[in-house]
């Protein structure tokens, strides 16, 4: 363990935050892994560099080849390592406030890790007295140890069971009273799994079942087949979901309600939410391939869309919402692959207005909801945009209104149709639920996402069951 001393200091291993007061009292020694941090400091830094610049998963895949030493002095030179961002131990920092209370002086110390990532914690947090950090990243020689016997008080050390420490320190048991501190240090319960995996969000994926019922197939084996084709998107969609996780975790943060998110928090470690992606990806693989060579490029394609969403195209106005309608889009066009029909032009061109029409109204309500008037995180939107989003949005909305008419008068529904033009009943109830999606974005009633908002609205199910009936009745 590399420890800081009050007397003295070795360029590029400690650093002088506060005037030394060694003999103020008994000093606090506090190591960063797991003490100060819920969460790996490698781990946090390594995401915060591939989410500003995916093309450094190649430099950092080398430098770990090289060795962790390696690894971590490529990550000491990173140019977005934020410790603002960082999963603090609230619990630990709130004990750090209490001893400096008490006049005794606080250190910061890590045996494994550069001096540029441990100066900026402790200059982000500006309680420490100095600092002391590894100049390569393994442990130094224990003669270092020896240094702090000469406070005659000794010392009290925060950190790992299994350091050894010199004559007259003191091992101080960490804390678990705060919540969050509990949240990381015990296994995680599945209702925290689910709201990783986005559980919730698997219901978007009752849109791979939409061909099914518009090409009229009730058979037991094309309703297997989507049924299926629905669970596969769905794995798939949840390891999308947890990279976004991992690389926005230092936006989510600094956000209201998506600091609560697990890995944000620190409920679940990024160790753990990358194997339970890499799980995820090769069971919807396997699914899709089940299921037919062509379903399975759908999925990957979807995949690398969603992917390449999360590390850039979500930071582009405009291209972002277009990205959301064709990754909703997507999943129709795989039930229809899925279940080998074809797919409807008709239904392409509806599904494209109505989510573009929906992603428009995410990104209003998300705009809308900034504090401050600053831009969002991570979005390339001013707040001056809101009323041309909301134009957008009612523009794609009633233009998905304007292709239901049209393909009710298409010969295409004549020939799966007695009676077609009953559907015209459908309609004004679209145009009510669109608009009404609208103003309800307007007032400030929709959370987040209009999806998930419909999912859990009872007139939006009210609607969705008369449209139903009234093509039933069509038919």
């Amino acid at each position: 363990m590399s420890l800081p001393f009050p007397d003295a200091s070795d360029p590029g291993h400690a650093g002088t935050q506060r005037e030394p007061r060694p003999r103020a009292g008994r000093p606090l020694v506090v190591d960063v892994e797991d003490v100060l941090l819920q969460t790996s400091l490698s781990s946090e830094a390594v995401w915060s560099e591939i989410a500003h610049r995916p093309s450094a998963i190649i430099t950092l895949a080398a430098a770990l080849l090289r060795g962790p030493a390696e690894l971590k002095r490529r990550l000491s030179t990173s140019a977005h390592f934020d410790p603002a961002r960082l999963a603090y131990n609230t619990d630990t920092v709130g004990m750090m406030l209490q001893v400096l209370g008490e006049g005794r002086p606080v250190y910061l110390a890590s045996d494994h890790y550069d001096g540029a990532l441990v100066s900026a914690i402790a200059q982000h947090l500006g309680v420490f007295t100095a600092w002391s950090a590894s100049e390569t990243g393994v442990r130094l020689d224990p003669e270092v140890l020896g240094l702090l016997q000469s406070w005659s008080q000794g010392f009290d050390y925060l950190g790992h069971d299994s350091e050894a420490l010199p004559t007259g320190a003191t091992r101080l048991p960490r804390r678990t009273a705060d919540a969050s501190t509990v949240a990381a240090t015990q296994p995680a319960g599945w209702r925290v799994w689910a709201k990783l995996l986005r559980v919730h969000q698997w219901a978007k994926n009752a849109l791979v079942l939409v061909p099914l019922l518009t090409a009229h197939q009730f058979g037991f084996w094309p309703v297997a087949t989507a049924l299926l084709a629905a669970v596969a998107f769905s794995l798939g969609a949840s390891a999308a979901y947890i990279l976004n996780d991992l690389v926005d975790v230092t936006a989510d943060r600094a956000h209201a309600t998506k600091r609560n998110r697990p890995i944000a928090s620190g409920a679940i470690a990024p160790a753990q939410a990358i194997a339970a992606m890499a799980l995820l990806l090769v069971t919807a693989l396997a699914l899709a391939t089940a299921i037919s060579l062509p379903f399975l490029g759908m999925l990957v394609f979807y995949l690398a869309l969603t992917t390449a969403y999360s590390f850039r195209l979500k930071r582009i106005a405009l291209v972002d919402v277009v990205t959301l309608a064709v990754l909703y889009t997507l999943r129709v066009i795989a039930g229809a692959v899925a279940i080998g029909v074809a797919m409807s032009e008709w239904l392409f061109a509806f599904s494209l207005f109505i989510f573009m029409a929906l992603a428009l109204v995410k990104r209003y309500v998300e705009l809308d909801r900034r504090s401050g008037g600053d831009k969002p995180m991570s979005r390339d939107y001013q707040p001056n945009d809101l009323s041309m989003i909301a134009v957008l949005a009612a523009a794609a909305g009633f233009n998905a209104v304007v292709i239901f008419t049209l393909y009710i008068s298409s010969d295409t529904v004549r020939a799966l149709y007695s009676h077609p033009q009953i559907m015209w009943a459908g309609c004004p109830v679209l145009m009510y639920w669109m608009a009404r999606v609208m103003l309800f974005a307007q007032r400030g009633l929709i959370d987040d996402d209009p999806v998930i908002f419909a999912l859990k609205d009872r007139v939006s199910w009210l609607a969705l069951g008369t449209i139903g009936a009234i093509m039933l009745a069509a038919m």
